[in-house]
């Protein structure tokens, strides 16, 4: 004797899962994925900026052992030449370096174009900051 959809066999056709995980799945998947991409790219974007930031404090340091403005300003050009070759994330065609000067302290500035870094191709997807990553660096000069 058959029951019908009122029946005994009702339960047994809602108790059935197969599928519920591929569903699960397909809901779930993109924002676990948009996660993900946001990771790669901020941390990307640290990443650059912490580069940027050491090649500033560098040039700034290796000012500190010149006698007047202009020596200071050589010193702080030659070591951002020489030490941007060593950050292979970093293309010295797209960072703009400003060097300031004043009787008590230098500063070296610099800026890069990381908008065609592979990090910067979510753009669209995620929000994130300027793809224009400025930090500057500043010493003391003289005796203290």
């Amino acid at each position: 004797m058959r029951l019908g959809f009122w029946g005994s066999g009702r339960w047994a056709r809602l108790s059935d899962c197969n599928g519920n995980a591929a569903v699960e799945f397909a809901l779930v998947s993109p924002i676990l994925l948009a996660f993900l991409l946001g990771i790669i790219s901020y941390g990307g974007y640290f990443w650059l900026a912490h580069n940027v930031q050491e090649l500033a404090n560098d040039a700034a340091r290796a000012a500190i052992a010149g006698l007047d403005g202009a020596e200071r300003t050589s010193l702080a050009q030659d070591s951002l030449n020489s030490e941007i070759a060593d950050y292979g994330a970093l293309s010295p065609q797209k960072v703009r370096a400003e060097y300031r000067g004043s009787g008590e302290a230098f500063t070296v500035s610099i800026a890069y174009d990381a908008s065609g870094s592979a990090f910067w191709a979510a753009s669209g997807l995620i929000p994130m900051p300027s793809s224009t990553i400025t930090r500057s660096a500043s010493v003391r000069l003289g005796g203290f």
